[in-house]
């Protein structure tokens, strides 16, 4: 039977507010499980125990028959018992609190080495890279679109996805990519997934094997590296010039790599954009090497925005047939949490590599896909496109005036030719983890440089700030990058 101890444990005040039934059941549940009730325990009639604890017989019986549903308690003609639970026969009574953390299992090295590596910071605060001026986006346009796809949506939308995703889409992309960035592909190519870093995901999974090496823009895009190394690739940071990623002659004899990851377009974060000359040297090279190149588009959705001359199409166009799997998103157009990305891989490896895709992963958002293809076919997003080219530039123009006032020479600027962020190099100055830390506490985001780069020994280390101005108003941006400087002297 209950000793006293328990019994006044069981009737002792709540502050949660549960009924008295719900809470006698999950204390009677916890005392079993810590071992206060051990196994063969008879327990009070029902009638009984409402009696010791002032409540309706209905509410013991009540947690007695789910106790009973659930197992922990069996009924018998002697009564109502403790089960034997093997896991918890002969185990000494101890709270559940005083259970140690040593003696939990802990997480993988991978899941220590992503956290150290997690990026966090709030993405609407200015100068978060990244983001594109949320509040600008056709939000209009967009709630007609999903009510439209929503009106004709029928069972196949509403279970799993095609793995390649919605055909109204994928061939709404091949026209869009074939007409804006050159890229020679049937819908069949097309492949729709959730988010970039799936795709990236897919390539590390799809094209190699744990130990092969991967080469890596250094300094890169923090998840491209995170998603190959917790793919068990083996990465090897390639240093970045003012022509993109920069590998020597000996690399390719003594490193050969199975991936290379690129951001040509926009180097991400340094901004500068791989020469046609590399471009055609990389497609060459990894041909003789049977590697596989990953062009991940980085914000291809806003270039020429500092000069007027025409960007260089993609790679992918130069030579349709190559190994080379083409990454996109359409998350500076739409907005980063709809997580609708795609993939043009080469026209002989569709069935292959949809099969792998059709493996790993489910598909969904047929009705975001559905919509999305919309926008695409009736122009709303070449217009939104258009419209938002020239707002950028000017933001990216004052912000260029407003660091060169502020830090003057002590400090220059990379990047702008696309994309939504500059880079800003602090060489003598400050460590820039600490200038993030205070610009944060004044209400600015910022990344630091470091943090995208792998420290090579014998090489200088990096140091400055990466600032996004999609989510700024120009006539913001010299009081922030007032703050920003403040933020800098403060770390100094």
């Amino acid at each position: 039977m209950l000793d006293s101890h328990l019994l006044a444990a069981l009737a002792a005040p709540d502050l949660t507010g549960l009924p008295r039934q719900e809470l006698l059941y999950k204390r009677l549940k916890a005392a079993i499980l810590d071992g206060r009730l051990p196994g063969g325990l008879r327990l009070p009639a029902s009638r009984q125990l409402a009696a010791d604890l002032k409540m309706a017989r209905n509410g013991v019986i009540h947690a007695y028959q789910q106790l009973l549903a659930e197992g922990f308690l069996t009924a018998d003609r002697g009564g109502t018992r403790v089960t034997q639970l093997p896991g918890l026969a002969r185990q000494p009574a101890m709270p559940s609190e005083a259970v140690t953390r040593g003696a939990r299992p802990e997480l993988s090295q991978r899941a220590s080495d992503l956290a150290a590596r997690a990026v966090t910071g709030n993405a609407w605060l200015p100068f978060s890279p990244g983001v594109p001026d949320l509040a600008s986006f056709p939000w209009a346009a967009w709630s007609r679109a999903l009510q439209r796809a929503w009106s004709g949506v029928t069972v196949r939308q509403l279970a799993y996805a095609e793995p390649g995703g919605e055909p109204a889409l994928r061939q709404a992309v091949a026209h869009y990519l074939a007409a804006r960035r050159g890229v020679v592909c049937t819908p069949a190519q097309v492949f729709l997934v959730a988010g970039s870093q799936m795709a990236l995901d897919a390539c590390a999974r799809l094209l190699a094997d744990p130990g092969d090496v991967v080469w890596l823009e250094n300094p890169g895009y923090p998840a491209a590296r995170n998603t190959m190394l917790a793919a068990g690739l083996t990465a090897v940071p390639v240093t970045v010039d003012e022509c993109g990623m920069a590998p020597s002659p000996s690399l390719w004899e003594t490193r050969p790599p199975r991936l290379i990851y690129l951001t040509p377009s926009h180097q991400y974060p340094m901004g500068s954009v791989l020469s046609l000359s590399r471009r055609l040297d990389f497609l060459q090279k990894s041909a003789s090497t049977a590697s596989w190149l990953i062009e991940d588009d980085y914000d291809c959705e806003f270039q020429h925005l500092r000069h007027s001359r025409r960007p260089l199409p993609a790679m992918q166009g130069l030579h349709p047939a190559a190994a080379v799997v083409y990454v996109g998103t359409f998350s500076k157009l739409l907005y980063p949490g709809l997580r609708i990305a795609y993939m043009v891989v080469p026209p002989w490896a569709v069935g292959s590599i949809g099969e792998g895709i059709a493996a790993l992963y489910r598909g969904g958002l047929a009705i975001e896909q559905q919509a999305l293809a919309t926008l695409l076919e009736n122009g709303t997003l070449t217009r939104h496109e258009r419209r938002m080219a020239p707002i950028y530039r000017g933001r990216q123009q004052v912000l260029r005036e407003a660091l060169t006032e502020a830090f003057g020479t002590s400090a220059t600027i990379t990047g702008g030719d696309a994309g939504l962020h500059l880079t800003l190099h602090l060489v003598n100055g400050p460590p820039d983890v600490a200038v993030a830390k205070h610009a944060a506490a004044l209400g600015v985001v910022v990344r630091p440089l470091s943090e995208y780069a792998v420290q090579v020994p014998g090489q200088q280390r990096l140091n400055g700030l990466v600032l996004g101005y999609g989510m700024v108003d120009a006539g913001q941006i010299p009081a922030l990058v007032q703050r920003l400087a403040a933020a800098v002297s403060r770390a100094a």
